[in-house]
């Protein structure tokens, strides 16, 4: 079955990107975290590459493509509703490879060699010119105008991301987020490598709150008392 489309010239009906998680710190550990579909805050949350449209809003959303960009991608898409759905696929595909490399890659040599064929692939395939733009922020960010197929480049600047944590040797500080409900996948950036959560907000929040509540179910604090005091 094919992806939906939008019609010509018609507006995204995807979610806003505050829907979007953006706690990876680095682009192909947040594309990892597309497959979330934990309920957050009664949000119920869904899988990025459900559909092709969701999945050029999260381009967007994570800046590989800006809004003209992907206007001109959906565009394309319902011109060419086959190529959109191959893209789709191999999107997902991709995202395998990398969610694997996140969790396992640190210690698996045939995981490492995966994820290093899937990146090899892509870049092998993508024929394009790579630019450097000003945003109207005043910031700059290097993008790929891919030539010929419009859906060629897109996962480009995803699997340049992963080919440079590998350079880096990044992959010993990639971490899953210590709650055991959350999938998330981050890497941490601090100096004594000790991050434990994707995000203080909503898990590192809820792991004080269930700590606290320990507390006083134990005795070990009143129940009026603020949590951290």
């Amino acid at each position: 079955m094919l992806p939906p489309m939008l019609s010509p010239g018609a507006s995204a009906s995807s979610p806003p990107s505050s829907l979007f998680a953006f706690v990876g710190d680095r682009l192909w550990l947040d594309f990892a975290n597309t497959d979330d579909v934990r309920r957050v805050e009664g949000v119920r949350r869904v899988d990025v590459l459900r559909d092709f449209d969701l999945f050029v809003a999260w381009l967007e959303a994570a800046s590989v493509l800006d809004a003209e960009r992907a206007a001109g991608i959906r565009r394309r898409a319902f011109q060419q509703p086959a190529g959109a759905a191959a893209a789709l696929v191999d999107a997902r595909r991709v995202r395998a490879a990398l969610r694997a490399l996140a969790e396992r890659g640190a210690l698996s040599i045939k995981v490492r060699d995966d994820a290093l064929a899937e990146i090899n692939r892509i870049l092998g395939r993508s024929a394009g010119t790579r630019r450097v733009e000003a945003h109207g922020d005043g910031s700059y960010a290097r993008t790929f105008v891919s030539v010929g197929d419009a859906f060629a480049g897109l996962m480009l600047p995803v699997v340049d991301s992963a080919a440079d944590s590998l350079i880096e040797g990044e992959l010993a500080r990639v971490r899953r987020c210590s709650d055991p409900r959350c999938p998330r996948v981050f890497l941490d950036t601090t100096k004594n490598g000790r991050r434990r959560w994707c995000d203080m907000a909503t898990c590192g929040n809820r792991a004080k709150a269930a700590r606290h509540r320990r507390r006083v179910r134990d005795g070990g604090q009143p129940v009026g008392q603020p949590v951290g005091q």
